[in-house]
């Protein structure tokens, strides 16, 4: 039976839901706050570059969408990390082969919303959702400051983000709704790399660019024009922090004292730092997801993490692949259908914020330590030999679609228990790589 779909936000993982629902013959109609990206200057400073991996993939291949998606990707083969003293160094991500894409999220959200109105999806904008009454199952929505007739919706997503309008509206009239928010002490500015003078890349442009310094970084992604969009994840307080690196002249020497390779790449540093935005990245785990057969949050909405594994945007397109492969096995019958989605999602959504938080604190301290990086080509040595009794916790995330977030996190960790034995053995740095070392390590491993 084809129902008429309402989706509330027409962010990425909107618009592929509303792909994968069209494309199952539904009457889509989603409804956006903003104006339509499509026709407006966008605002510079508030998009950190998006890492679509391996999940993200597997989601735009069941809908046919990976071969369009791919041309506005830029692959990212590892790590380049840029230290403070001595040269920089190159980490991969996995095995040959293997790598992110850096996209802009602006690039992908367009040609998304482009490719939905191609399947016949309606898009709606300037629409801020105000009320939902779940009694009548209708919207009410603001445009031009006035409240418009209700909209009568038979199946609703929330896909309206970390500040979901829609998941406000399912709190405020849910008797028993747990609901966590939690901010790191790190917010971010956008800076930018522009293009050599002959309008080359201005880095080696297939590696993700890190800065790590301790209690804070820059980061930097390369973009189709030649850009790179660099991302300083800063305190927001204390001695070095935005709080308090606050004039041009503090800013100039913070950043050649921290920064020096990259100061000379950026020629209006300075001034995208006052005019650019400060932003704050927020963790949300809530309960429950979903409402009867009639409404269900998704993407962001659902579960909206910081952005140090990369995973906020795959984490949601992974949402909707799992949704589409239980309407195979369930049908029409959409009570069930969420009822799975939440059973299967939500401890995934948890599992992906907690190991993005540890990610941040792997890229920001600990990527510059020669210890980590002796630890990080034993685990990659185990994974050449060993390829399924020995998964690195990265690689199991970003390249192994088959293992869900949950699983990963446990495993990770027990496997991280392992690696800190084995790292804390005397002179580890000299017999790392014998068979004795292996031996020690698969033992232990084949009780995980």
């Amino acid at each position: 039976m084809k129902k008429d779909i309402t989706i509330i936000g027409a962010g990425l993982v909107g618009s592929l839901l509303s792909i994968y629902l069209a494309k199952r013959g539904h009457k889509v109609s989603i409804y956006e706050r903003r104006e339509d990206m499509r026709n407006v200057e966008l605002s510079a400073g508030r998009s950190i570059n998006l890492a679509l991996s391996d999940r993200g993939f597997l989601a735009l291949e069941k809908v046919g969408l990976a071969d369009d998606i791919r041309k506005i990707c830029i692959p990212m083969h590892g790590r380049l990390i840029h230290n403070l003293h001595g040269p920089s160094a190159f980490q991969p991500y996995g095995k040959e082969g293997q790598f992110i894409n850096s996209v802009s999220r602006a690039t992908l959200n367009m040609k998304l919303m482009d490719l939905a109105e191609q399947k016949g999806v309606k898009i709606f904008f300037n629409q801020k959702c105000n009320e939902i009454d779940w009694n009548t199952n209708t919207i009410t929505f603001e445009l031009e400051n006035k409240d418009t007739n209700p909209i009568q919706f038979e199946l609703l997503f929330g896909s309206d983000g970390a500040f979901a309008a829609s998941r406000l509206q399912h709190q405020l009239q849910h008797p028993k709704f747990d609901y966590n928010q939690y901010y790191i002490d790190c917010g971010y500015k956008e800076l930018t790399i522009p293009p050599t003078a002959s309008g080359e890349f201005a880095m080696e442009v297939n590696a993700l660019h890190i800065w790590p310094r301790k209690d804070y970084m820059l980061i930097a992604l390369p973009n189709l024009d030649k850009t790179f969009t660099c991302t300083l994840f800063f305190p927001f307080e204390g001695e070095l922090s935005f709080e308090k690196i606050n004039t041009e002249e503090k800013v100039k020497h913070f950043f050649a004292e921290n920064f020096p390779d990259a100061v000379p790449l950026m020629p209006d540093y300075v001034n995208e730092f006052f005019t650019n935005p400060t932003s704050s990245l927020v963790t949300v785990k809530c309960f429950p997801w979903i409402r009867d057969d009639k409404f269900a949050l998704i993407g962001d909405a659902a579960h909206a993490i910081v952005p140090f594994f990369g995973q906020g945007m795959n984490c949601g397109f992974e949402d909707c692949r799992i949704l589409d492969e239980l309407i195979d096995e369930n049908g029409d019958d959409w009570e069930i259908i969420l009822e799975k989605y939440q059973w299967l999602r939500k401890p995934d959504g948890d599992a992906i914020a907690d190991l993005a938080i540890n990610n941040f604190i792997e890229m920001r301290d600990k990527t510059a330590d020669p210890k980590f990086l002796l630890q990080k080509k034993i685990e990659a040595r185990l994974h050449e030999k060993f390829p399924y009794q020995w998964i690195p916790a990265y690689s199991q995330v970003t390249f192994s679609p088959q293992i869900r977030y949950s699983e990963a996190l446990k495993r990770g960790q027990k496997q991280e228990a392992i690696m800190q034995e084995v790292m804390n053995i005397p002179g580890i740095e000299v017999v790392w790589d014998t068979e004795e070392i292996e031996r020690i390590i698969m033992n232990k491993a084949i009780k995980i």
